[in-house]
């Protein structure tokens, strides 16, 4: 008996529409902000091409926040498509949240396209109030605006989510799992990863958002009252609190498509174990605590926390990527797994997921940090999750949701130009930081430039192989017939 037969799941018939909505959007958006990327990276090659400062910086600006929200509302929409198979969801609130974030969207690219705001998604305080004459109050408002409309977009669908999961497991500690993983109760084999990866998300997300609320509340009072001068310090913890927190929840939400797509393909069920929950639980409480790592060159930090963040950074993620990789090559293993573009995509996003992992923990090493955080080591780290972990497993769920598996050798030499590409950008962004090549430089030094080069022709492969995998996907989208997960019969 399926799940939507036993009246708890959302119909397929209401939740579909919304789903192609946010997809649709969300793999436009991708391959637009890529050309962004392309063309920041051929500046700094100075061979191809040449920007003003003022336009790289916000080039750069609408590059970090809109890979970051965008990642953000498509991992979601996988995160919502699989929760509503066990949850009674509501897709009106789900579309009243890619409503009020277009909305915020608008407001973002308007104040860097419009008002020439240009302090990067960081928005680190004071710089939104110090531009230099570079752009006025009224754009920075509208950008700190947009990013906190952004941020009650997503309350509203999390305490949707929230809510459905009290009604049907109690509690949220009952969805993560944690009867289960004291010994209260006994294991359930057809309690869903999903639900666990859910119940973790609206945890550390909503605390994330809500930290995020204040600090752009703050920044938004401080430019319209600049007398109301909030500690510096505080408010740069603030804003990595809220940012790494969201970064992290993005990659927990996404990794649902590989729990619910990959035991298809292999004809074997992904359960949940003690382990399983135990890494999920102790990821809860890392993701929460790691954040200093990101703030190891402020002298002013308390040793401890700097101690907690290079400490905490060895072991955060690893319980859930180990139990998530090492189910994943277990199922893989001599399973007869059909390979497409689909199955392709979500084994490649394991590998972008671990491989990613490494440069991070180098960085977040306190001695290291000191000579490689302002270097192009730190955005190396991050693409490696993002465009090979993140970003496949999206195009991985959306690319089974219309079937385009279906387009065989065609999807498997798109997944080749994609994962070809993109390890040659991350390859590329390491090597500059190996060499001390400086983060956030609009104009690079002539001995810098080829890496810069090297950067934007890998940034074109990759966006060739995103328009390869997505143009079908979109060809199709509209009178798609969304594919079945199969969920019930696994349970």
């Amino acid at each position: 008996m399926t799940t939507t037969e036993l009246g708890y799941a959302t119909p397929e018939a209401q939740r579909a529409p919304v789903v192609k909505l946010y997809l649709g959007i969300g793999l436009l958006v991708f391959a637009g902000l890529m050309l962004v990327g392309v063309l920041m990276r051929a500046a700094q090659g100075a061979a191809m091409l040449t920007l003003a400062p003022d336009v790289f910086y916000q080039l750069m600006t609408l590059h970090g926040a809109g890979m970051v929200g965008t990642a953000g509302l498509a991992a979601l929409a996988v995160n919502w498509y699989f929760l509503s198979q066990h949850v009674q969801l509501n897709p009106k609130i789900f579309l009243a949240t890619l409503l009020l974030s277009l909305v915020a969207v608008a407001m973002i690219v308007g104040s860097i396209l419009l008002g020439h705001f240009a302090a990067a998604w960081t928005f680190l305080y004071p710089l939104p109030a110090f531009s230099l004459g570079q752009w006025s109050k009224g754009a920075a408002l509208t950008f700190v605006g947009g990013l906190l409309l952004l941020g009650v977009a997503f309350l509203l669908v999390y305490l949707d989510m929230g809510v459905a999961i009290v009604r049907r497991y109690g509690s949220i500690a009952r969805a993560l799992g944690l009867p289960m993983l004291f010994g209260r109760e006994p294991i359930d084999a057809t309690h869903s990863p999903t639900v666990v990866a859910s119940a973790m998300v609206l945890i550390v997300n909503v605390a994330g958002i809500a930290v995020g609320a204040i600090v752009l509340i703050m920044t938004m009072l401080h430019l319209i009252y600049p007398a109301l001068a909030p500690d510096a310090l505080l408010m740069k913890n603030l804003i990595f609190f809220f940012g790494h927190v969201f970064i992290n929840a993005t990659i927990y939400s996404a990794v649902i498509a590989v729990y619910e797509i990959l035991p298809l393909y292999a004809r074997r069920p992904w359960r949940v174990s003690r382990p399983f929950l135990a890494a999920w639980l102790a990821v809860t409480l890392m993701v929460l605590a790691v954040y200093p790592h990101h703030l190891l060159m402020d002298f002013a930090m308390p040793p401890w926390m700097a101690i907690m963040g290079q400490i905490v950074s060895y072991a955060s993620g690893i319980p859930v990527l180990v139990m998530t990789a090492f189910g994943g090559l277990m199922l893989v293993y001599r399973s007869g797994i059909r390979w497409d573009a689909a199955s392709s995509l979500l084994v490649l996003s394991l590998f972008g997921w671990a491989a990613g992992i490494i440069p991070a923990v180098i960085d977040g090493m306190i001695h290291v940090n000191l000579v490689m955080h302002n270097t192009l080591w730190v955005p190396g780290h991050f693409h490696f999750y993002l465009l090979l972990g993140v970003l496949p497993m999206v195009l991985g769920f959306a690319s089974y949701l219309c079937a385009n598996g279906q387009q065989g050798r065609t999807g498997l030499v798109a997944v080749a130009v994609y994962a070809t590409g993109g390890t040659l950008l991350c390859l590329s962004f390491l090597v500059s930081g190996a060499l001390s090549v400086p983060r956030r430089f609009a104009v690079h030094e002539e001995s810098w430039q080829w890496l810069g080069n090297v950067g934007a022709l890998s940034g074109g492969i990759v966006l060739i192989g995103t328009l390869m995998i997505a143009l079908p996907i979109l060809q199709k989208l509209p009178r798609a017939r969304l594919a079945s997960t199969g969920i019930g019969a696994r349970a």
